[in-house]
């Protein structure tokens, strides 16, 4: 490597303009590639803000000719020389109008060919690429996503420390308190057969922090669960946390959306609503089928009990009969592709989340079709026909019966989102973000055949609903909120229980004893009973919300090091075994699979 303390950069690659011609300067880089045109040669220098280009020609030294005649893709460079205007120019890149004429150049580091070339939309396979993640790391696309993933923690840092929030860290080694997903636990050196936990997410010490006194905490806090990976889902991610004391749920709710308006506006240039829609879970899942609903199209559902009580059509009657209900929802012009084949695959899909089949009609040219027209007088197929919006020529029909009306919901709900895809008419940049208010307090666990926190249990209970809590848990309704964009759940908040009596009773509605609930989480019960005052929060998921603003299609191309599918990490092979010697430290002893 060449010396270059006596050099000292000027500025970055990408930031240089027309406006700099006739200026020294000394840039630092990579090799984008190098073009030896015999007399003349050109080098493209790159670093985190873009590509600018080097020039060599019958007035360069000769020593330093030969050197950038030697350089490969990928060495590093350092580069002194004057900027001026290129002869042939291109928008290709920003820095497309000008050139660096060299004088000194200094390399600084060789490299051996890379194993996939450093380029943006590169169309090696990602598991290469996450092998060598440095190296991916170098490609403008993803490094784009990092530096916007950036601003979007200094933005979010500046809006809520101008709101009055402090910035407080609270502990990764914390103790387990399963709850849904599980624990990523710890094992204790210095207490053998004893375990931390990782945390899922900073919620009781940030509710203690609000018992402390501190008013408004946030932190871009990191976050662990040890669960199935997919798409959206990391065992590692990152959240914006917050919680206020003295506030309800508009008080949350008016804040965010005042981070989400700045947000999008200074990271993106998006505009979004001072005052984002509100919908209440249940008309959530009436209309969309999801409490996650994907506004930007529209497809809503409907409802088709009344309308075919009685048809004779054994699925709708048997349905009907045992409490539950149908359900439908109407595709627009899609029968060029919704053809009998493709609603075949539709339904084993359907049958794959739960249905027992899927109904149809469809009009073409030929007229109205049906998977059970048989069945019906002709009044009634005219009534469905009403009901799914005057099926015009081109329109599909898809309808599932179901006797649990909430699978019926949730399969349509799966089916709408599976079907604009196919249509393609689900609208590019675009950003539909609305709340979800009103959550159920309880959910019922089949497995378990108990009744379970939808959110956890320090959410706190809507007032009108205390008096049914034991007699009516289905009908109770929480102080809950999610946050939605482009069927992406974003965040998840709520305001909490303060009142020791109440927490005690719904530990109990939960199954929990009063021995178990000490044990779990006996702290918090114990700080509860020194004048906690009134507080709500909520925690909006950093990587999610990065992933929905450029529309990436992974979480893999918003986090620097992600792991795959199965939780591992390609380029350093972990999770890995330790020796014998580090397992008698802890005390633990594996026990091998059979």
């Amino acid at each position: 490597m060449e010396l270059f303390s006596d050099l000292k950069r000027t500025g970055y690659c990408g930031t240089f303009t027309a406006a700099d011609a006739g200026r020294e300067i000394t840039l630092f880089g990579w090799v984008q590639r190098a073009r030896n045109l015999g007399s003349l040669l050109f080098i493209d220098l790159r670093d985190r803000t873009g590509i600018i280009q080097l020039a060599f020609d019958e007035t360069t030294d000769e020593a330093v000719f030969k050197k950038a005649a030697s350089v490969r893709s990928e060495y590093v460079l350092a580069a002194k020389g004057v900027v001026r205007e290129r002869s042939a120019k291109t928008d290709k890149i920003a820095t497309g109008d000008i050139e660096v004429l060299v004088s000194d150049l200094r390399i600084l580091s060789k490299s051996e060919t890379p194993p996939f070339e450093i380029i943006e939309n590169c169309q090696t396979a990602e598991t290469t690429r996450l092998k060598y993640r440095y190296l991916d790391l170098r490609r403008p696309d993803l490094q784009k996503n990092l530096l916007l993933r950036n601003k979007i923690a200094k933005i979010t840092r500046d809006y809520f420390y101008d709101n009055g929030f402090i910035e407080i860290e609270t502990p990764i080694l914390m103790k387990s308190t399963p709850e849904g997903a599980r624990d990523f636990l710890v094992p204790s050196r210095l207490h053998n057969g004893t375990f931390y936990a990782l945390p899922q997410s900073p919620q009781l010490y940030k509710q203690l922090s609000m018992v402390a006194g501190f008013d408004r905490y946030m932190q871009i806090a990191r976050c662990f669960r040890d669960e199935d990976l997919r798409a959206d889902r990391q065992p590692e991610f990152t959240q914006i946390d917050l919680e206020m004391s003295f506030v309800d749920v508009d008080d949350v709710l008016g804040l965010i959306e005042g981070f989400m308006h700045k947000l999008f506006k200074e990271a993106i240039g998006v505009e979004l609503p001072e005052k984002l829609p509100r919908l209440k879970y249940n008309d959530a899942m009436e209309r969309y089928g999801s409490d996650k609903p994907d506004t930007r199209f529209g497809m809503e559902l409907y409802d088709l009990t009344d309308v075919v009580r009685g048809c004779g059509f054994g699925v709708f009657d048997g349905a009907i009969e045992a409490g539950g209900t149908v359900r439908g929802i109407t595709a627009k012009n899609a029968a060029h592709v919704l053809t009998r084949k493709e609603i075949d695959k539709l339904t084993e899909h359907a049958r794959g989340i739960g249905a027992k089949g899927l109904a149809w009609v469809r009009r073409t040219a030929d007229g109205v079709s049906s998977s059970f027209g048989k069945f019906l007088s002709e009044e009634t197929m005219q009534a469905v026909l009403e009901k799914a919006g005057a099926l015009e020529e081109g329109d599909v029909a898809l309808i599932v019966a179901d006797a649990k009306k909430s699978l019926a919901l949730t399969v349509l709900g799966t089916l709408r989102n599976e079907v604009a895809k196919r249509l393609d008419i689900i609208p590019k940049n675009q950003y539909n973000m609305l709340w979800i208010v009103e959550f159920p307090f309880f959910d019922w666990d089949e497995e378990t055949k108990s009744w379970v926190a939808m959110h956890h249990p320090f959410t706190s209970p809507m007032d009108e609903c205390l008096d049914y809590l034991e007699t009516d848990k289905g009908a109770v309704r929480a102080k809950a909120y999610d946050l939605v964009l482009n069927g992406i759940e974003l965040s998840s908040g709520s305001i909490r229980i303060t009142d020791p009596e109440l927490q005690s009773r719904i530990f109990t509605l939960l199954g929990l004893s009063d021995e178990e609930a000490k044990a779990k989480f006996g702290y918090l019960l114990d700080a509860f009973r020194f004048g906690p005052p009134p507080h709500g929060g909520m925690g909006i998921g950093l990587d999610r919300l990065v992933m929905q603003m450029i529309g990436a299609e992974s979480l893999r191309d918003v986090i620097a090091y992600p792991k795959l599918k199965d939780a591992t990490e390609a380029m350093t092979q972990c999770p890995s075994a330790v020796d014998d010697a580090q397992l008698d430290l802890l005390g633990l002893q594996l026990k091998t699979k059979e």
